[in-house]
Formats: structure tokens, C-alpha cells, sequence
């Protein structure tokens, strides 16, 4: 009993060992079908990107080819037109003759183009002969400096427009001619001549503006020395007009100043802008402890109603006109003219 036991051990062990060789043999076999079929798949997919490729290639250099050919055939086709006799001939010709008409005119220009260059070079000679009038350029040194001032001055201005026509003489009182003309009380004929002469810009001047001097005495030449050696200004006197109180001129008297009979900007505020399209009138006093005299006011008021029709009218209208402090930039604020100036003044224009 013993024995048959162990020899049916025995039968079931070799039994188990042939199952398992039998399926090694059989997994390598399928692994070996696999990798054959994966690399069959693998050298067709190489074969069809090489097959993609050429034939991807080739397509771009055929396409050029058939461009050269037909730009090619037209050119024969009218000789071949020569060579045949009949209507067909006749008609050929007919069709083609405004194009030989064509292709000889813009050879005619081409030789009239080509010619003319030749004719060209005696006119290059001739060219350095205007050289001779390069030299007024040495007379520039010698005005420089007054055309710099002036331009720098006149900076800003709007386009030329001419000039504003002086003003007619000073209106009469009556209706008739024979009446008598008004005389001004302040406006002295040589002020009124002075105005005139100068040469004004149309729309050159925006604004009137009126200063005190800050001063309770001076005129014009005082505060032109003072201008131009303390305060280092190259014009001077920093105001169109002066309108003295009676202590260095007389009051009310006006006095015209260098930079409206030079038409040029004022430094009367603290703006190149504004000091370029302003008017500045100075009255003489400190109007912080008095007030302006009544000869003063006057006098203010018949110079600012003859500048405007001297200078005529703006875009706006008639000149406006401010007192120092309501146009002054607001960086740069100031009581001028005066805290005790009368300011309802100014409501008359």
C-alpha cells in the first residue's frame, strides 16, 4: 500500500511538470507570433511615412513648371501667325497688330529717357555756378541779437493776420461835422501818436491787466533802471504804460514805455504765456496802505478804452481787463494791485 502511494506521488508530480513546460512552450510561441506581428506593423508604418513623404515632395517642384510654360506662349504665337496665308492669317495679324503698335512707344521713351541724360550733364556743370550767392550769409553775426529777441519774445503768437488799422481820429461830440472833436483830458496828442504808430498784430493782445508799483513815488525811467540793472530784465521796463500821481510825474499823467512801441511782450506777470498776450498798466503808489487818486482812475480809464479800439477785438469780444491778483497764476499768488484799490472799478468795462 506504501508503495502505490508513492509511485502515484510520483505520477502526479511529472504530470505537473509536463503541464508546465508544455505551457512555457505554448506562451513563448504566442510571444514570439506577437512580436512578429508588431514588428510586420512597425516597418508598415515606416513604409507609409516614407510612401507620405515622397509623395508630399514632389508636389511643391511640379507646380512651378507649368507657370514658366505659359509665360513662354504667348511669344511664339505671332510668328507662327506670319507663316499662315488666308483669312485666318488676315484675322491673326488683325488681332495682333495693336501689340507690336504698343511695344515700340515705350521704346521711343526709353530712347528719349536714355537721351536725355546725355543732354543733362551741361546742365550739372552750370549748377556750381550759384555757389557766389551763399556769401550775405556774414551779415547774419551783426543783427543776431536783436532778431533773437524778438523771436523769443514773439514766441507763442498765433498765425500772422496783418494789422489792426490805427484807430480814426477822436470822435466828435455833435452830429454835425462842424461840432467840435473831444478832447481828452489825459491823453495828450503825443501818448495818442504813440499808440498809433506802433505796428499792432490783429488779435495780438488778449488782456489788459493793472498793477500798482508797490512804490508811493517813481515814473517810468526810475523803474526802467530798476528793471533793467537790479531785476536783470535785457528789456526793461517791465509795463506797456505808466500812470504817475503826482509825486515824480504829474497825476494822472501817462507815459508810454518801450515795449509797446517795440510791440513786444511784457514781465508784469509770472507767466511767459500770459506776459506774451497781456497789456500791462502801472499805476504809481502802494495801493496796500492808499488809494489810487482820482486823476489816476481817469487816466486808466481813457487808455484802456483807446487801446481797445487800437487793438480791436478778440475771439471773446473786447479785451478783457483784470487787475494783477485775478490773473496771476494760482502758484505764484499776489495782492496787487493793492488790497485798498477800488475793485468795483473795473465793472465799468
Amino acid at each position: 500500500m506504501i508503495a502505490s502511494r508513492a509511485l502515484l506521488r510520483s505520477v502526479a508530480v511529472l504530470r505537473f511538470r509536463i503541464w508546465v513546460a508544455t505551457a512555457l512552450a505554448f506562451g513563448a510561441l504566442v510571444g514570439g507570433l506577437i512580436r512578429a506581428q508588431v514588428n510586420e506593423e512597425k516597418q508598415r508604418d515606416q513604409s507609409e511615412e516614407t510612401e507620405t513623404r515622397a509623395a508630399s515632395t514632389p508636389k511643391p517642384k511640379k507646380s512651378p513648371t507649368p507657370k514658366t510654360k505659359r509665360h513662354h506662349t504667348p511669344t511664339p504665337k505671332p510668328k507662327t501667325a506670319k507663316k499662315k496665308s488666308g483669312a485666318k492669317s488676315k484675322s491673326a495679324r488683325k488681332e495682333e497688330t495693336p501689340k507690336p503698335r504698343k511695344t515700340p512707344a515705350p521704346q521711343v521713351k526709353e530712347e528719349r529717357a536714355a537721351s536725355e541724360p546725355a543732354a543733362t550733364p551741361p546742365r550739372a556743370i552750370a549748377v556750381p555756378t550759384p555757389a557766389p550767392t551763399l556769401q550775405p550769409k556774414p551779415a547774419r553775426p551783426g543783427s543776431a541779437g536783436d532778431q533773437a529777441q524778438v523771436v523769443i519774445e514773439k514766441s507763442g503768437i498765433e498765425e500772422d493776420q496783418g494789422f489792426e488799422p490805427p484807430p480814426s481820429p477822436p470822435p466828435r461830440r455833435g452830429f454835425w461835422p462842424w461840432s467840435r472833436p473831444v478832447s481828452y483830458r489825459y491823453l495828450t496828442s503825443s501818448v495818442i501818436e504813440a499808440i498809433r504808430r506802433a505796428p499792432v498784430k490783429r488779435r495780438r493782445w488778449q488782456f489788459i491787466v493793472v498793477h500798482n508799483s508797490g512804490t508811493r513815488q517813481g515814473n517810468a525811467r526810475v523803474f526802467d533802471y530798476y528793471h533793467k540793472h537790479v531785476r536783470r530784465m535785457q528789456n526793461g521796463l517791465a509795463y506797456h504804460f505808466v500812470i504817475g500821481n503826482g509825486t515824480s510825474t504829474g497825476n494822472g499823467q501817462i507815459e508810454v514805455g518801450d515795449r509797446w512801441r517795440r510791440q513786444i511782450n511784457g514781465g508784469h506777470v509770472h507767466s511767459d504765456y500770459l506776459n506774451n498776450i497781456s497789456l500791462g498798466i502801472c499805476l504809481v503808489g502802494d495801493f496796500n496802505r492808499d488809494q489810487p487818486t482820482r486823476a489816476q482812475l481817469d487816466a486808466c480809464e481813457e487808455l484802456i478804452r483807446y487801446l481797445r479800439d487800437r487793438c480791436g477785438k478778440t475771439e471773446r469780444g473786447t479785451i478783457p481787463v483784470k487787475p494783477h491778483r485775478e490773473i496771476n497764476p494760482p502758484r505764484w499768488p499776489t495782492d496787487c494791485p493793492g488790497d485798498d484799490f477800488p475793485y468795483s472799478w473795473f465793472r465799468r468795462f
